[in-house]
């Protein structure tokens, strides 16, 4: 039997609005302790947000690259002013890094430039995945909300770049020009005093019955639960996928990133991985329905079908 290539693992950015130091200690731990190959940094949700890592970013980049983390950057979601419009040629332009493009607008201010796509990007078919190839994008990151099924036909049709699927974290499902986060509290957009940063996992909300169903996290809404998409390498292969994503969250990242680095090299099955996730993100269910063609928030277990297992 050939041996299946052990898929790399990123960790995305930041989605939430941390205090500067617990921002910088992170990635600082990060850097000396998690099996990542790859680090994107940068704001991606509220260009608001960016002065609180500014202050400490070139240090984080260099302890990470010291540690032989690859960096890249990531431009923003949602573009609304025109201060965001020059951020991101800014970023475009200045970088030696690789830029990961989270919106449509960072698309030609990479043009011709080698650079990756991010999850925020509805990357649903091989002809998108094509064009991006064609302006220079060299790795996708997948939507979370793609089927295993799409997710085979995208990569074994257009096999030109390397794909990544989002294997960890709460899913982003929406982002607004209007800031539900502040509004539930009272405020507004424009005098928000950063109330995000009072919820560093997002902020819960309920549906009518108080059930959990979604969490608030500035401009952005995340589901509830949190995507687990627990595959060997062999499984990862079949699909086509390259690398898997992890998303921060207040969990312990360092142990997560450790488990994935397990369960691709075979050392455990997906069945203790699971049992081990949920443990160290207690309080929030596991998730893998979008995977598998179902509701997102559904947990399907491990029933080999023709699309594969969770």
């Amino acid at each position: 039997m050939a041996a299946h290539k052990i898929p790399s693992l990123t960790l995305g950015p930041v989605l939430y609005l941390w205090p500067t130091e617990t921002w910088r200690d992170f990635y600082l731990r990060i850097a000396d302790e998690a099996p990542v190959d790859v680090v994107v940094l940068g704001e991606t949700i509220c260009s608001k947000r960016l002065h609180f890592m500014e202050p400490v970013i070139a240090a984080v980049v260099d302890r990470l690259e010291s540690a032989g983390k690859e960096v890249r950057f990531s431009t923003l979601a949602l573009v609304t002013l025109d201060r965001e419009a020059e951020y991101q040629r800014s970023l475009a332009r200045g970088s030696s890094r690789t830029i990961e493009a989270n919106d449509l607008s960072a698309l030609h201010a990479l043009k011709g430039k080698a650079h990756a796509i991010g999850p925020f990007v509805n990357v649903y078919n091989a002809a998108t995945a094509k064009m991006l190839a064609r302006n220079g994008a060299t790795k996708i990151c997948l939507p979370p909300e793609l089927p295993s099924s799409s997710i085979r036909q995208i990569t074994s049709a257009s096999p030109e770049v390397d794909y990544e699927f989002f294997a960890f974290g709460r899913l982003p499902l929406a982002i607004s020009a209007r800031c539900a986060h502040a509004r539930s509290k009272g405020r507004t957009k424009d005098n928000c005093q950063f109330v995000c940063k009072e919820d560093p996992d997002g902020l819960p909300v309920k549906t009518l019955s108080g059930q959990p169903f979604l969490a608030l996290n500035g401009v952005q809404t995340v589901s509830h639960s949190c995507q687990a998409i627990l595959q060997d390498a062999a499984e990862t292969s079949v699909l086509g996928i390259t690398s898997l994503r992890l998303s921060p969250q207040t969990c312990d990242m360092v142990a997560v990133a450790r488990l994935f680095a397990e369960l691709v090299a075979g050392r455990i099955d997906p069945e203790e991985a699971s049992s081990r996730l949920a443990r160290l993100y207690p309080g929030v269910p596991l998730s893998n329905g979008f995977h598998h063609g179902r509701a997102g928030a559904e947990w399907v277990s491990r029933l080999r079908n023709n699309e594969g297992v969770a």
